[in-house]
């Protein structure tokens, strides 16, 4: 699905050398590369403050730690996304509550979020799923209409750009009041190993949310409030210095195969290509189609895999029918786009690397099995 080996010869001096420095220096906790990546990484999204993390998960644990959430609050999220977005909300002792996603986007939709909520609600956590935004400027109307903190996972869309109806523009992470991200290998810009980030332009937020990942301490041995440890290593983020210089190229790539693959999908009736809203960039973490009824999927699965293609079901179990919600009772909520979705979506092979020759050859096959 990924080919990391390939994109890391092609930045293997620069790496190397980077490595090596952080070896040379052994400053391998809270070391300089990472005081620096996260200076060029709010330079690169416009917002006030980064605060790397362990990984994607600790940074929305920690963004909902920050807001002083209670047992019981109520988190809006939508069922259509990878568990780490929800399981952090009951981790927590929150309860979830789950929305449905856009038909075309398959990221949430604004009717069903306001339609959620309740007196009891706090917070909405908008997944842009697959690398595309959600509908943002009307999730932020809401959260405002009702006071409601807005927790962005951005970890899939990663250098997507939001336009706004007055024509502005801004990444995607920094619209509401914290944005989390993932540095997971296989992202958009991927570290070789975990990470994380948070994001905020609140200068107060932003020192809790720093202080959190440290234990709950300002001052070493000091600490104030209840916190974690979740640090970015100093080897993870001089690799990422290096790949942040290259995201935006990384990102056109991965449209350059998602344009390649559309060309060639296009009018084929038992197959719907990823739609991208007039709101949205889109910088395809995932290149996701939408099979037409009847067909069947695990066979094609199966028939891509016997070819050596790879291909991957993003996801096949909604948040609202997993196991670890059952004390929610969610597993009776009617969302039936969410519950079709989770039956038709298949995911091809789409990263930096890939040339016309593989293109073809996974196009062909995927065809071929539908004709």
């Amino acid at each position: 699905m990924v080919d990391t080996r390939t994109q890391y010869h092609r930045i293997k001096s620069e790496v190397d050398q980077a490595v090596l420095d952080v070896l040379e220096s052994s400053a391998f906790i809270q070391g300089q590369p990472v005081k620096q990546l996260a200076a060029e990484l709010a330079a690169y999204l416009n917002v006030s403050h980064v605060i790397p993390c362990a990984n994607g998960t600790d940074a929305l644990q920690i963004a909902m730690m920050a807001l002083d959430l209670r047992p019981g609050d109520e988190v809006i999220t939508p069922s259509f996304t990878y568990i780490a977005t929800t399981e952090v909300i009951a981790l927590l002792r929150l309860t979830p509550v789950f929305v449905e996603v856009d038909p075309q986007t398959f990221c949430m939709d604004p009717e069903s979020l306001r339609k959620a909520i309740t007196p009891r609600t706090k917070a909405i956590v908008p997944v842009h799923l697959y690398g595309h935004a959600a509908p943002m400027e009307p999730i932020l109307q809401i959260a405002k209409e009702h006071g409601l903190y807005v927790i962005e996972d951005n970890a899939q869309a990663i250098g997507c750009d939001y336009r706004f109806s007055d024509g502005r523009i801004a990444k995607t992470g920094t619209l509401g009041d914290i944005g989390c991200t993932s540095f997971y290998p296989s992202k958009n810009l991927g570290a070789f190993g975990d990470g994380g980030a948070i994001f905020t332009k609140d200068a107060t937020l932003a020192e809790k949310l720093k202080m959190i990942a440290n234990h709950g301490q300002r001052t070493r041995y000091y600490h104030e409030i209840v916190g974690c440890n979740s640090r970015l290593d100093s080897i993870q983020a001089a690799i990422l210095r290096i790949k942040l210089k290259h995201l935006d190229d990384y990102n056109q790539s991965r449209r350059n195969v998602a344009s390649h693959y559309d060309r060639v999908f296009s009018g084929y009736p038992k197959i719907t290509t990823p739609h991208q809203a007039p709101y949205s960039s889109h910088v395809f973490h995932q290149y996701t189609l939408k099979l037409a009824t009847g067909v069947d999927r695990d066979g094609l699965v199966k028939f891509l895999s016997e070819r050596n293609i790879p291909s991957m079901i993003y996801y096949p179990v909604p948040g609202h029918r997993q196991a670890m919600f059952a004390e929610f009772g969610t597993a009776g909520v009617n969302m039936p786009l969410t519950d079709v979705l989770t039956n038709c979506v298949i995911s091809l092979p789409i990263h930096t690397e890939m040339d016309t020759e593989q293109l073809d050859y996974i196009t062909d096959a995927v065809l071929k099995y539908l004709s």
